[in-house]
């Protein structure tokens, strides 16, 4: 970071997708908070992104997988849990 209270859109943009899917620290998510509310570029960016991701998972949500494909992925799943991945 630049300053440790501030960050560049540099910063940002890496933190970005962390961001979204909740999983910065609270001092973090602060901070790229704290630069969307103060930066056009990033906050317009941030809400494409956003936008983007609620239309693929409502999508999604209308799709059935065939069961032996969501047992399949859930058995992948747990095995990369297991092994810390």
């Amino acid at each position: 970071m630049s300053r440790p209270d501030r960050l560049t859109c540099e910063e940002m943009f890496r933190r970005l997708d962390d961001y979204m899917d909740r999983e910065l620290s609270a001092d973090e998510a602060a901070l790229v908070r704290e630069h969307l509310e103060t930066c056009a570029v990033c906050a317009a960016e941030y809400a494409f992104e956003s936008s983007m991701l609620r239309s693929v998972r409502a999508k999604l949500s209308h799709i059935s997988a065939p069961p032996d494909l969501m047992r399949k992925i859930s058995l992948r799943l747990a095995e990369a849990e297991r092994r810390g991945e």
